[in-house]
């Protein structure tokens, strides 16, 4: 949370700023991606678009930061971890992502990613044996509960 001590004096105020940005971004993606539908665009497509797109512009700032790598020294593990994250994690990822948005629509789509937060807490608990702060049970709570109760609400009657 940003609060307090991340504007007296703590160093990470900036990482703090760049995960609101992102959650704001992604709130935007969201929304934005709707056209998709509207437009008749198959989410297979979409998905293909966005990460030709993310890695056209990601490509020359590696380079320039980290330089050209020296893939020689990259060991069998390296490439099949690469390639599990390329594939799994954002090429499915992708698909199924822009696939449930045009089924289910942007505001369910988005209310999924609050889980994400909880998911990853309980397991990084779980499989990581890692140690929960006092209040941490009880902002999970919020989430966990909001989903299902929007999901559930009644149907708005449109005039």
């Amino acid at each position: 949370m940003i609060g307090l001590p991340a504007v007296t004096g703590s160093n990470s105020l900036l990482a703090q700023v760049a995960i609101i940005a992102a959650t704001v971004s992604y709130a935007f993606a969201g929304v934005y991606g709707r056209r998709f539908k509207a437009m008749a665009i198959s989410p297979m497509i979409t998905a293909a678009g966005q990460v030709t797109a993310s890695a056209l512009v990601l490509t020359p700032i590696t380079l320039v930061v980290d330089g050209v790598p020296d893939i020689t020294q990259s060991s069998p593990e390296t490439w099949g971890a690469t390639v599990g994250l390329a594939v799994l994690s954002t090429a499915v990822a992708y698909i199924l992502y822009f696939k449930i948005l045009e089924s289910a629509g942007a505001t369910n789509l988005l209310m999924v990613t609050l889980l994400i937060p909880v998911s990853a807490v309980v397991l990084g608990s779980l499989v990581l044996s890692r140690t929960l702060a006092t209040p941490t049970p009880g902002a999970m709570l919020a989430p966990t509960f909001a989903a299902p109760a929007y999901w559930n609400r009644p149907a708005l009657s449109r005039p």
